[in-house]
């Protein structure tokens, strides 16, 4: 006889009904039934329930950079909508626009719905929206924000190109960052600030952004290894396994072990043995203030938390709605730093690292079988 679903202990139950919820999400995946935002929302409860993102693309269709997207835009909708927007905004961004809003992700919950009304009103596209989030951003990062420039989207945005015109000679592109200023400018004030470019052609001299202390690994004896001690002798045999195995990763070999901290190996360069309080971070390079189109890789990023007085020769690490950002200053800023960048690093590059362990077996063998001989 079957059992029915009332038949069941409570844990069978359960289990049975997030079983039919999961296949329920993946068929309406696979048949891309709903909205963009219910696609968001479905693959985020997959992730949860512990599917990688690989397995929903294979039994869904959605790459795994199209749910990145789309989790993370329905996330963005959600907080517009409890903030508050016109019907019209709604409505336009429940059926398109995920890639609008997930620009909008670096936002203030307020700023996202401010940014996303007027994102539609100008009806912006994915470039010209990561364009205003970042001025909104730059906007609420002064100390004391510009008089005549409000913290409207289109004002931020405005002091922007305000900003880049009147560092600019070339009267092409200087029109040009006009026009586009008072495409988006709101306030009255602001449009006079914009304006007034049109007869100043005076242009106000810039300092170059510092370079970067970039460095990159280049021999093999230049990446040691960090392993553990067991001890002194005499030493016992639990002395001996008690000592954790270490995983090394990535390509700067970091060490994890039991715990919530790891280690990471890096050659001892004066100016890293001269650092008062040195911390590492990880990040990718396009996060950097680096030439832009150089290959995306892990970088290391040293940062010494003693160094916490400007100048305009260094970069900072700063907090910016509690992450971590990496910027440079080109006055005192209002905000407190919170560690000098001493050294950015990238990794040594290998060509085939099965085939650089390869030749060290084969090596390996050779020098046994030498030794062999010589016996």
């Amino acid at each position: 006889m079957t059992d029915t679903p009332q038949d069941l202990p409570k844990s069978e139950t359960e289990a049975a009904s997030r079983n039919a919820e999961i296949a329920a999400l993946l068929q309406s995946l696979r048949r891309k039934e709903g909205s963009w935002v219910e696609w968001g929302r479905a693959c985020q409860t997959l992730q949860k329930e512990g599917y990688s993102a690989q397995v929903i693309f294979e039994a869904t269709g959605f790459e795994p950079i199209q749910q990145n997207q789309i989790m993370v835009a329905s996330q963005v909708y959600t907080s517009i909508v409890s903030t508050g927007v016109s019907e019209a905004v709604q409505g336009h961004y429940d059926r398109k626009g995920s890639d609008v809003l997930y620009e909008l992700r670096i936002l203030t919950q307020t700023e996202r719905a401010a940014a996303a009304e007027f994102a539609f009103d100008k009806q912006l596209d994915l470039d010209e929206a990561k364009e205003v989030a970042r001025a909104i951003k730059d906007y609420a990062r002064f100390g004391k924000p510009p008089d005549d420039f409000t913290s409207h989207p289109g004002d931020a945005i405005a002091l922007q190109v305000w900003k880049n015109a009147r560092q600019k000679s070339d009267l092409q592109e200087r029109s040009r960052l006009i026009a586009k200023g008072l495409r988006f400018v709101c306030s009255d004030t602001a449009r006079r600030k914009i304006e007034q470019l049109l007869t100043d052609f005076s242009v106000l001299p810039t300092r170059a952004a510092p370079r970067l202390p970039v460095y990159r690994l280049e021999s093999d004896e230049e990446l040691p290894r960090i392993l553990p001690v067991v001890g002194k002798l005499p030493l016992t045999k639990a002395d001996l396994q008690v000592v954790p195995l270490l995983e090394e990763t990535g390509a700067f070999q970091l060490v994890h072990f039991s715990g919530t901290g790891a280690w990471i190996p890096l050659p001892g360069w004066q100016v890293i043995r001269s650092s008062e309080d040195p911390v590492v971070l990880l990040c990718d390079s396009d996060r950097l203030p680096l030439p832009p189109g150089e290959k995306i890789e892990e970088m290391v990023v040293v940062v010494d938390r003693a160094q916490r007085v400007w100048n305009d020769s260094s970069y900072f690490v700063v907090a910016d709605d509690e992450q971590l950002q990496i910027r440079w200053f080109e006055e005192p800023p209002e905000m407190p730093l919170l560690g000098r960048v001493v050294v950015t690093m990238r990794p040594k590059q290998i060509l085939d690292v099965g085939y650089a362990k390869e030749l060290l077996s084969r090596e390996e063998r050779d020098n046994f079988e030498r030794w062999v001989l010589d016996e």
